[in-house]
This record gives structure tokens, sequence and C-alpha cells, in this order.
């Protein structure tokens, strides 16, 4: 075993001389990386995944680093540092030099080998990936974590769908069956899912396992040709599903040893077609077991107890295996290493010591050895001597039968007891045994006359009938079939031919002579009387086979009779494929090693054995498609127990009926020459060759008149070819054309645009010179408020002046009133005379409540008036002027609005100390009242003799009251009609609303404060009679200083017209 340590280089050989991989072990090389560093450590390997070709696999370890190791080529190369651990690898993606990795970030990369670069990044894992699976054809992949699994697009790298599950349901593992369009899902509850990898519709589920070998599923592996699943977890049992039926139908128990299954992987063979037979199965003991699934035994192991196997891969060929120890290092295995002991010549069976008549003769018998169905020499006896039999001399002065002897020194009679004794011939030999039993002359010349004849015409389009993955082999079956077929014209129109020849071809694919003398030797004598009935199949050989049927089992025959079953499917299907349609590649050559030995009736007898060792399954079958699906696909049935029954029918079928009678015996192959084969219906062959002639010719001639129809077209094609060029060609010169045009307009849109931006400058020049001219009014209007500001702040000073005033009247009021609460004391003492004086103050009381009440509704019908001149004064504006006077207007609402703010703020004030002043007037009144009713008391008497007359004056003043508000009522209504026409004249000509509803709000807001001052007004004359006369005085000044502001600003709105600019000025 040669060790190599990667350090710290990046390329280098893998190992220095060519490596010779031990029988015991079979290691090729062992792979350690170890560091130089101060503190020298060993990085461990974790992952490991071989390529399409099986010559080359990648490796990473715990720290990030990526090898390529190619076995063919001796050589490894660091192709990537990731910095961190991967997790997962796949090498066999479409691009063959790139190569997926899951890395310990839940994210996966992908690299290329020759450039060492990054190809692209995807994210989307919330967890470990632990698991890549890569679509047969490259484009697809599936990333499996815990919790998900994820459908790659490696095409464009995205992501095409995400598979969400329960965080109760775990994923185990979630893959691609080879060579086919499934996505296999297997969770954590055992529940195994198929779905279709273009629609994502579930195809399948696969039942639940029986309840008496229920295990937990932990891992799995599938045949090469996607048809069995192997599971295993926690236990020694391994469970096997047919994925066609869809049903278990085998649980294997390992030894004792084994507790439980931490990987499952099927070993591939090249010859097996994809349905591999040996299953590797790695234990937690890390000893990798190599089981045949079909006969249950174990094969060879690799790994120990001290040099446990962490985890392993399988090359696609079949013939490394790469596996990861626990101890970190990297292990190359040799397949054909560890299989060299099983496929060892078995030792002679007979030694001759001695050569005396008279000697007594030892005939122990030979004791074979054989534990865990493994190949192993003879035992030696305890005294260590060989155990050997003494034959006789044979008197007759010959050994063997003379038809025995075969043409390379080897005895028939002998291999056949070998044979007998070890069921099959070695595997390293049993070509050049089957060359001696055939006795092939190996006619070079005469092949290769056949083979220069070229492909047979009934084989040029073999390809589409039979699709064979690899060229080589399609070509050598195409060459073997059309040699065939030009020795001898039948095969020609054999459709069963291609079926019959494959197993040989694909064994002697490397020798096409013996393939076809193998073939022909077989046809000749194992293939007698096939064709007489042809085109049909051979009913005289299928008759002799429901003979020796009928014979030893009548049962199982009249089953087939009931269910409408004929030799032509229970017998036919085998015959036609020679078995290699229901046998393994080492069923089929263990068959043949005894088809070979034996007479030509064999191959007749195994095809009764084989039903007969069947007839359970086929007495459980009762529709056609059952019967027709178990003779065309494998079924679980030991060879070796057929050809003990071949054996046995052999010996014990009636001379009668027996196929030895019926058929000759071996004759080989003619030398120099090949025979003439004519043994078939020549004039059906004729006449199918005269036919197959004539519709050649009809072909021809219609390919003449389809050439001559295509050359015709071809013109057609040539003209209109031409005519389009002269067509797109004036289509050019059109657009050329247009193209001058379009570059005319541009320019002609280039000017007009160059002289709208002359225009746009002269505009801007002209808003500019605007603006400052607006900026300079601006500067104006502000000198102009200022000095109203100052103004106002004089008549605010001047109203402060005198509501200081109002506030001293109010106190000496207060203090009259107190002189009055005074007066009333004494007025209890002269009551007759103080009755007189109040009825004389009521009196008046009501006359000044009256007079303020006309005042009142006088200011109104003036302020009324004054509003309808203002209306018909601005009728008379021009229409050119309405933007500047509403400007003008807007701005003096902004300066009104502030001024009534301020205004109406300090009113608020004065109002609030005008109530405290009322309140405590009326407190004061209250204590009068409460005096005045006492009063009032005595006055009782008095004011039922003036009741009479007080009645007769108020009738009277009730009429004068009704007739004076019927007067207000009808000049208020004009007033309002008039106001309501001089608006709708001002709207006429200029609609805008905006000024008219500033207007009216500040009219309303005068209506409303003058109606709350009325308010205010009266309550005040109702409250205080003697207060009223100054506030009269007071109002009247108010009214005054209300007036002067209302000239002033008429005056500046005025003079603000006068100097407006014109209205385009002011909209730009």
């Amino acid at each position: 075993m040669q060790s190599t340590d990667l350090g710290n280089r990046e390329s280098g050989k893998l190992w220095h001389r060519k490596p010779s991989p031990a029988a015991r072990d079979g290691i090729i090389v062992n792979i350690i990386h170890s560091t130089s560093d101060y503190l020298p450590k060993v990085l461990r390997f974790l992952n490991v995944a071989f390529d399409s070709s099986g010559d080359c696999l990648i490796a990473g370890d715990h720290q990030g680093n990526i090898y390529v190791f190619d076995l063919y080529g001796n050589r490894f190369n660091l192709v990537q540092r990731t910095a961190q651990a991967c997790t997962a690898l796949a090498f066999n993606l479409r691009r063959k030099s790139e190569f997926l990795v899951a890395l310990a970030d839940y994210s996966i990369k992908c690299f290329d080998t020759v450039t060492k670069e990054l190809v692209s990044w995807m994210r989307g894992h919330e967890s470990s990936v632990f698991s890549i699976s890569v679509h047969a054809s490259g484009r697809y992949a599936i990333t499996t974590s815990s919790d998900t699994a994820q459908l790659w697009d490696l095409d464009t790298f995205q992501r095409k769908r995400k598979l969400n599950i329960l965080q109760s349901v775990g994923i185990q593992k979630v893959f691609f069956l080879p060579l086919s369009n499934t996505i296999l899902s297997c969770f954590k509850d055992n529940s195994i899912f198929a779905w279709e990898c273009d629609t994502l519709s579930c195809r399948y589920q696969l039942p639940a396992p029986p309840e008496s070998s229920s295990i937990l599923y932990k891992v799995f592996a599938v045949t090469r040709d996607g048809r069995i699943l192997a599971a295993g977890g926690k236990s020694n049992h391994l469970h096997l599903w047919c994925l066609e039926a869809k049903q278990l139908f085998r649980i294997i128990q390992m030894p004792a040893r084994v507790r439980a299954i931490r990987h499952l992987e099927f070993l591939p063979d090249s010859f097996d077609a994809g349905s591999n037979q040996v299953l590797g199965v790695l234990s937690q003991d890390g000893i990798m077991r190599f089981v045949n699934i079909q006969t249950c035994k174990l094969l060879f192991e690799i790994g120990s107890l001290d040099e446990g196997i962490s985890s392993s891969v399988i090359s696609p060929h079949g013939r490394y295996i790469a596996s990861i120890m626990e101890n970190g290092s990297l292990n190359i295995y040799s397949v054909q290493a560890l299989t060299q002991e099983i496929n060892k010549p078995p030792p002679p069976l007979v030694k001759v010591i001695e050569d005396l008549p008279k000697s007594k003769l030892n005939s122990g018998d030979l004791k074979m050895k054989v534990t865990s169905g493994r190949v192993q020499r003879p035992a030696r006896s305890r005294e260590n001597r060989i155990q050997t039999r003494i034959l006789k001399k044979d008197l007759t002065g010959s050994f063997e039968n003379k038809e025995n002897e075969l043409s390379d020194g080897l005895n028939k009679k002998r291999l056949q007891i070998l044979l007998k004794g070890y069921g099959e011939y070695p595997m390293k030999y049993r070509m050049f045994i089957w060359r001696s039993l055939l006795q092939l002359p190996e006619n070079h010349t005469a092949f290769n006359s056949l083979e220069d004849k070229g492909v047979h015409v009934a084989f040029l389009n073999l390809q589409k009938k039979y699709p064979i993955k690899s060229r080589k082999l399609l070509r050598v079956l195409q060459r073997t079939l059309s040699a065939l077929a030009h020795w001898s014209a039948i095969f020609s129109d054999t459709p069963y031919l291609p079926l019959l020849a494959f197993p040989f071809v694909k064994l002697f694919q490397n020798n096409q002579l013996i393939c076809f003398e193998v073939v022909a030797t077989l046809i000749i004598n194992w293939c007698q009387h096939w064709f007489e009935y042809f085109p049909n199949p051979p009913i005289n050989i299928l008759s002799m086979i429901e003979n020796v049927l009928a014979f030893h089992d009548k049962e199982l025959l009249q089953h087939f009779i009931d269910h409408d079953i004929t030799s032509q499917l229970y017998a036919w299907p085998l015959l036609e494929t020679i078995f290699s349609e229901v046998l393994t590649r080492e069923e089929w050559l263990k068959l043949f090693d005894n088809v070979f030995s034996n007479h030509p009736s064999f191959l007749l007898m195994t095809v009764v054995a084989y039903n007969i060792c069947s007839r359970a399954p086929l007495l459980n079958c009762s529709l056609k498609d059952d019967f027709e699906y178990f003779f065309h696909h494998r079924n679980n049935l030991d060879i070796s127990v057929v050809i003990k029954e071949v054996y046995r029918l052999m010996d014990t079928t009636p001379t009668d009926i027996h196929p030895d009678s019926m058929l000759h015996v071996f004759v080989a192959l003619t030398k120099g020459q090949y025979p003439v084969f004519n043994q078939y219906p020549k004039f059906i062959v004729d006449y199918q060759t005269q036919e197959r002639e004539r519709i050649r010719n009809d072909e021809l001639d219609y390919l003449r008149e389809r050439q001559m129809v295509e050359d015709m077209q071809a013109e057609v094609d040539q003209q209109r070819v031409e005519d389009e060029a002269w067509y797109q060609k004036q289509e050019l010169l059109r657009k050329a054309e247009e193209t001058r045009r379009e570059l005319l307009l541009q320019e002609e849109e280039k000017m007009v645009q160059q002289r709208q931006r002359l225009a746009s400058v002269k505009r801007e020049l002209k808003v500019k010179e605007m603006h400052l001219q607006d900026a300079t009014r601006r500067r104006f209007l502000k000198l102009q408020q200022d000095q109203r500001e100052m103004e106002l702040r004089r008549l605010d000073d001047e109203l402060e002046r005198k509501v200081h005033m109002r506030d001293r009247e109010i106190a000496t009021t207060a203090k009259d009133l107190e002189m009055r609460h005074l007066e009333l004391e004494s007025q209890k003492r002269l009551y007759e005379k103080q009755n007189l004086i109040r009825n004389q103050e009521a009196v008046a009381k009501e006359m000044r409540e009256d007079t303020d009440a006309y005042r009142r509704k006088v200011d109104l019908e003036e302020h009324m008036f004054h509003k309808l001149i203002e209306t018909g004064q601005t009728q008379n504006q021009k229409t050119h002027k309405l933007i500047e006077e509403n400007l003008a207007k807007a701005e003096q609402a902004c300066l009104n609005a502030d001024w009534r703010i301020q205004a109406l703020h300090k009113q608020r004030c004065d109002d609030l100390q005008r109530s405290e002043c009322y309140q405590e007037v009326a407190r004061l009144l209250r204590e009068n009242r409460r005096k005045e009713t006492e009063v009032l008391n005595s006055m009782m008497g008095e004011e039922a003799k003036k009741w009479q007359e007080a009645e007769e004056k108020d009738f009277h003043l009730k009429s004068e009251k009704k007739a004076s508000a019927l007067s207000d009522a009808s000049r208020k209504w004009f007033l309002q009609k008039e106001i309501n026409d001089a608006l709708e004249h001002a709207e006429h000509p200029y609609t805008k609303g905006v000024p008219r509803y500033q207007n009216g709000q500040v009219v309303s807001s005068c209506l409303s404060r003058t109606s709350q001052l009325n308010d205010i007004s009266e309550a005040d004359s109702s409250t205080c009679p003697s207060f009223s006369q100054r506030r009269i005085q007071w109002d009247t000044t108010e009214r005054d200083l209300m007036e002067r502001v209302r000239n002033l600003r008429q005056r500046l709105t005025v003079q603000a017209r006068n100097r407006c600019q014109t209205p385009h000025l002011l909209v730009t």
C-alpha cells in the first residue's frame, strides 16, 4: 500500500511507482493531508465524489480545501480554497469541468476545475445541506437539508421549486432516480414519494413496511436502472423495494455484528445493464460489507475495527471505491483486486500420486469450507496432508473417449465434473473454456469477407428500434448481425436475432470474430429446427417443450391451458432472448456454462425447468398480461435450483419425448469456410427477398422522383431567394430614402428647437424683468404696509386710552351704585315719594332702549347702503384691470384680516374686563333687587291702581312697534335685493369668486360682530340702566373711529389700483 501526503503542495503525483493493490485489502493509495506549521496537524477529508467517467474524483477537507484526483493521469490538483468546511459535493454536471459544493454557511457554490473560478453562488437554505443529487442530463440538481429540499436549474442557477414540510416530519433524502425523470423523496416517518421532475406531480407512494420488520429508514441506495431501492436504518435488516411493482420484495438480515447501517451503495457492473446485484453496506463498526442481493452471500469487505470507514463512494463504472476513513484520510480501493479471490479458478479436484494398479485407493471426499459466502481454498487436514484421489489405470489403453477430447487439451468430461462440483466455470478462464467447448475455428479470412460486404440493408436503422447508449456496442452489434445476414439470407428477416445475439455481443465486443462464431455455433446447434416454420415461431420445438412439461407437471400445463396461455407465451420469450431478460449477468453466465457443456437439448429443458421452478407464482397468475410480464422480467429465482432441475429432467424424461432424440449432437463450425445454413423454408425467404427487392426498387424510384421534385423545389427556392433579394434591395433603398427624409426632418426639428430655445431665453429675460418690477412694487407695498401698521398702532393706543377711561367710569358707576344702595334704604321709609320717581325712571329706561334699538337699526341700514355704493363703484372698473384689483383686494383682505384679528383680540380682552365688571354690578343689582322686593311689597297696592292705565298705553305701544317692524323689514328687503344684484353684476365679467367670498366673509363677520355688540348692548341696557348713557357715548366714538379707518382703507385701495401693472404681467 502506497501513502501520499498532500502537505502544502497544490499539485503533484498520487504515486511514484505503479500501484499493485493486495488482494487482502485492495488499497491502491492512501491519501492524507497534513500541515507543516509550527504545530503540525492532519486535515480531515469530509466529502468525496466521482465524475461521470469514474477515473476522476473530487474531495474536500474541513478547512475548505478542495482537491481533484485524476486516477488515470496519476495527478492531483488543488482547485479551490473556500475557507469553510464543505458538507456535500457533486461532480457529474453537464459541463464536465464544473462541480457543486455545499458549504457550512448553508450556501451552494459552483466552481470550475480548469479556471478555478467561481461560476455561481446559490442561496436559499436555512440549515446545513447534506445531499446534492444531479439529474442524469446534468441540467437540474436537488439540494437537501433537514428542513427543506430545493430544485435548481443549473443552466441559469435559479431555484425552480422548494419542498416545504412540517417541522415534525423531517427529510431524510431527496434524489433523482438514475436514467429517469423521477424524483424520490424519503421522509423521517418512512413515507417515500415519487414525483415527476417536469410537472412535480406525485406519481406514486410506496406502502408502509410490515410491522414485523419495521425500521426507521436512514440511508437509501438505488440500482443504476432505477428498479430496486435499498433502505436501511438503525437495524441489521435491509429492505429491498421493487419500484416497478411498488412493493417490498425482500428483507435481508445482516450478521449479528451489524447493529446499524450508516451508508448504502450499489456496486456497478458493466454487463448487468444497470440491474446491480452487489450492494455495499457500511455499518456502525466502520466495516463496509458487499452482499449479493440475489443469493444473500457476503462477497468481500473493506475496512476494519482499527481503521474504520466514515463514508464511501463507488465510481460509476465500478472499478474504484473511495472511502473516507475515521482518521480523516482517504483510501482508494481497487474492486478488481478485492474480487480477485472470488474470480480465481477453482483448484484441481483430482491429483494423480501413483499409477500402480495394485495400490490401495484412498477415496476420501474433498472437504470445502464455505463461510459467509466466500470462496476459499480446500482445507488441509490436521496432519497437514493433501487429500488425494488415486485413479486406476485404464487397461483398455485410453483414459477418455475421443469425442470428449477438445482441441486445446481440455476434456469435456472433466469440465462437466468441474462444473457440477462448483456450478460454474471460473470467471478468469470462462471465455477460454467456452471457445474450447464450442471448438471455434476462427476463420479470419471468411469472416473478413463477410465483414467487407458492409452493413446489411436490414440493419441500417438498427438504432431506431434498439436505442443503445454505447455507440461502440451498437456498431459491433450492427456488424455482427450484418455478417450473419450475409452468411444466410434468413437472418436478415429474423426479428429476434438482435435479442439473441446481444448478450454475446456485449460479452465479446472486443473480438468480433469470436462473437460471430459463438452466435453462429449457437444457431447451428442449440437453435436446430427453429426456422422450419419461419416466419412463425418453431412450433415443433415448442411442442417438444410442451410434451416434457405435460409429463413432469400436468397441473401447471393445465393451468396454462385454462387461461389460454400457449407455449408461444411461456416458452418462446425465453428462447428468443436466451434467458437474457429474466437473468442477471452472473446467472446468465452460470446457465450458459452448463448449456455449452451439454447436449443442445439442455436449452429446451432449461425452459421447462424455469417454468417448473416458478410454478408457485405462475399458478397465482390469472391474467395474460401477468404472464407476459413474468416471462419478460427478472424474477426471484435461484439459477442453481433451475440448473439442478434441468439435470433432473434430462435424466428422468422418457426417451420418446426427450428432445435429445429429435436434435442432433453438437457440430462445430468447419475450418476455412463456414458451412451453408439453409435449414429454413427457402421459398418464403426468397419471396420475402423478392418483395424486399421490389420495395427497394420502388423506394429508389420514389427517391429519384423526390430528388427531381427537390431539384425543382430548389430552383423555385433559388428564384424566390433572388426575388426576395431584389425586394430587400428595393426595401433598403426605400429605407435609405426614408432615413434621409428623417434626417432632414430632424434638422428642421433642431432648427425649431433652437428657435424655441431662443424664444424661451427671451421669455426668461422678460420674466426676469417682470420679476424685478414686481419686486419693486412689493417693496413699495411693504413701505405702505409699514405706514398702515404705524397708523394702526396709533389707533390702538387711542383705543387703549379710551378703554382706560371706560374702566375709570365703570369704577365710578360702581361707587354710584353703592350710593344708590344707601338711597334705597332711605326709600323704605319714603316709598310713596319714590314710587313716582321709580315710574319715571322706568319710562326713561324704555325710551333709551327704544332709542338704542333705533340707532343700531340705522347703523345697519347705513352699512348695507355703503356696501351697495361700494358694489356699484366696483361695477364701473375695466375688465383688463380685474386681476390687479383682485390682487390688491387679496392683499388688502390680508391686511384687514390681520387688523381685525388684532382688534378682535383687544376687544376680547376688553369684553373679559367688562364681564368682570358686569358680574360685580350684577351682584350689586341682585342685592338691590332683594331690597327692592321689600319696597315693592309695600307698593303692591299702589300698583293695582296704575295697572289699567299701563295696559292701555302698552296696547298703543305694541301697535306702534308693529308698524315700525314692517317698515324696517321693507327697507331691509330692498337693500338686500340691491346688494345681490350688484354682486351678480360684479361676477359677470370675471368669474373668480375668491375675492367676493372674502368680502362676504368680512361682511358676515362685521354683521356678526355688530349683532354681538347689539346683544351685549341690550344686555347692558337691561342690566344697568344708569350705565347705558355713557356706553352710548363710547359706541358713538367707536363708530367714528371705525368710519375713519374705513375711509383710510378705501383711499389706500384706490392708490394701489392706480399703481398696479397690467393683468398679463401679474399672471406671469
